[in-house]
């Protein structure tokens, strides 16, 4: 029985001629993604679900599902996708990241053009019959500060058409190489930095707990008088509100916006203000690349469904299915190594080295150090998948080599992640038993055996008496509950490490009321999707 996919959005015809060429029933019924009653009548009798970005994947959805085996998103964006969910029904979750990075990048340009010339509203006064020719003053681009924000796929596109229009391009990002930035032919610089220098912000980043609100009134007050801001990334990257307020000062000379807070956006402190060109999310509404991610989508959800090849998953490896029931729980193992020492590093990484002893080393490692690439740069990108973290880590500068050897210790194989930057190396190593959960064996070249939790506090110190002490009663006076621990050091008076499992995630207030204990030289809150 052939597979069936429904496609409830707007796609390409030649998609779903695609889907028929290679052996897949589709309904093509671009409307039923809006009708959220019908949508879950119809589901269960669908394999596949095809969409873009009307169409909402709930847990609701998912639970109404028993037959559903992929979705997959014409476009980059799964916000509209509960991944989680689909995970835990084993329902794969494919995204089409590099098809429409050209159209969004010229979009950012073309709305850094708009600004700077205030093309809308001067197009709006001619065509009114007005002539308001000394109203209209713009600023050239040629010569003028360029600040990107986020330099991965799309930003970079962005730089490089900065620096052929001449401007003088400097970037911020976490996992920007200082060779890397040299080959695009930008300064490095930090954040703030970036702030007070840039005569345009553009802003390239995905929204995280770290990105969310990057520029808010504190930060605004940093920047030049005049400054102009471009945001064609994702809303929420901007508190609106404090965005309005400095345009109406003067402090900030004009904005384009193409994503909000809550969309679709009917309303918005930056709507009517003189100088603000705002559009409805078109960063990637070119018919080019609409075309493309819509026939990618096609060619990898029938793929899978008919010959079980994945890729562009965002939560399920890309491997064969003969290789599968062996290699997944190395997989997962590689990508929470990643993770972890991902979140441990907040600098700009040079080189990660990942050494597979004994039996990992005879399985496909090239998943394998994509699970664990994916996993280091999920910090800092969070639709990074097995089959884009490579191409991500090449962008950044950022070196990949494997090393296989035979079994040299007591475990049947492990995994060792290093990761080196200009400050530190730091390594990680894990390995899986017989029933297949991934355990720590060591980090930071300290032997310790522990098993992972979906909430981890990790700290280093001073191999000294009394800090297990101080850290227990820190928890007690602040009601937190320790689940269990682990400890581990390299010497008596050396350098000592604990693992403490939680019930829930810490605040950054008791955090920093850590660090500052005595001997305590780091303290940080690790989550794990286990």
């Amino acid at each position: 029985m052939a597979p069936r996919v429904l496609v409830s959005d707007k796609l390409s015809p030649t998609a779903v001629q695609i889907f028929k060429d290679k052996g897949v029933e589709v309904d093509y019924l671009p409307d039923l993604g809006k009708d959220k009653d019908k949508l879950l009548e119809v589901i269960g009798q669908y394999d596949g679900l095809a969409i873009r970005s009307a169409t909402k994947v709930t847990e609701k959805v998912i639970d109404a599902a028993p037959n559903l085996r992929v979705i997959g998103r014409a476009g980059i964006g799964v916000d509209n996708v509960d991944i989680p969910a689909a995970s835990r029904k084993g329902i794969i979750v494919m995204n089409t990241p590099f098809g429409n990075s050209i159209t969004t990048a010229e979009h950012a340009i073309a709305m850094m053009f708009a600004v700077a010339r205030q093309m809308p509203a001067a197009d709006a006064s001619t065509q009114a019959g007005k002539w308001e020719k000394n109203r209209f003053m713009g600023v050239e681009i040629t010569g003028k500060v360029l600040g990107v924000v986020g330099c991965g796929n799309i930003g970079s596109i962005v730089a490089s058409r900065g620096v052929g229009l001449k401007m003088r391009v400097i970037g911020f990002d976490p996992f920007l190489s200082e060779e890397r930035a040299a080959q695009l032919g930008i300064e490095k610089v930090e954040l703030e930095d970036l702030f007070k220098r840039a005569d345009f912000i553009t802003l390239h980043t995905p929204l995280t707990d770290k990105t969310r609100n990057i520029i808010d009134a504190k930060a605004i007050a940093t920047m030049k008088k005049g400054v102009r801001i471009i945001n064609c990334a994702r809303g929420g990257l901007i508190v609106e509100k404090d965005l309005a307020e400095a345009i109406k000062s003067g402090h900030v000379a004009g904005a384009g916006i193409d994503v909000f807070e809550v969309e679709p956006a009917t309303d918005s402190p930056l709507f009517g203000l003189d100088n603000v060109v705002c559009t409805p999310h078109l960063g990637a509404s070119t018919t080019e690349a609409q075309e493309n991610v819509a026939l990618q989508v096609a060619e990898q959800m029938a793929d899978y469904l008919v010959k079980g090849a994945v890729s562009n998953a965002l939560n399920m490896p890309s491997i064969t299915a003969e290789e599968a029931p062996i290699l997944t729980p190395y997989v997962k193992l590689a990508e929470i190594l990643g993770s972890f020492a991902g979140q441990l590093t907040e600098e700009a990484i040079d080189a990660v080295e990942i050494l597979y002893d004994g039996a990992p080393g005879t399985m496909n490692t090239r998943a394998l150090s994509a699970a664990a690439i994916a996993g280091l740069l999920k910090a800092q990108v969070q639709t990074v998948n097995m089959v884009s973290a490579p191409l991500m880590a090449k962008e950044r500068g950022i070196a990949v080599s494997e090393v296989r050897r035979d079994k040299t210790g007591v475990f049947d194989g492990y995994i060792m992640v290093t990761v080196k930057t200009k400050k530190q190396t730091r390594s990680v190593a894990g390995t899986t038993f017989s029933d297949g959960k991934p355990r720590f064996i060591q980090i930071k070249g300290i032997n310790m055996e522990a098993d992972v939790g979906r909430y981890m506090l990790y700290t280093a110190n001073k191999d000294v008496p009394g800090v297990i002490g101080q850290i227990g009663t820190a928890f007690g006076k602040a009601g937190i509950n320790i689940a269990n621990f682990h400890l581990g050091r390299d010497e008596q008076g050396g350098s000592a490490i604990a693992i403490i499992y939680l019930d829930g995630p810490l605040s950054e207030e008791f955090l920093e009321e850590l660090r500052g204990l005595n001997a305590i030289g780091q303290a940080k809150m690790l989550t794990f999707d286990v």
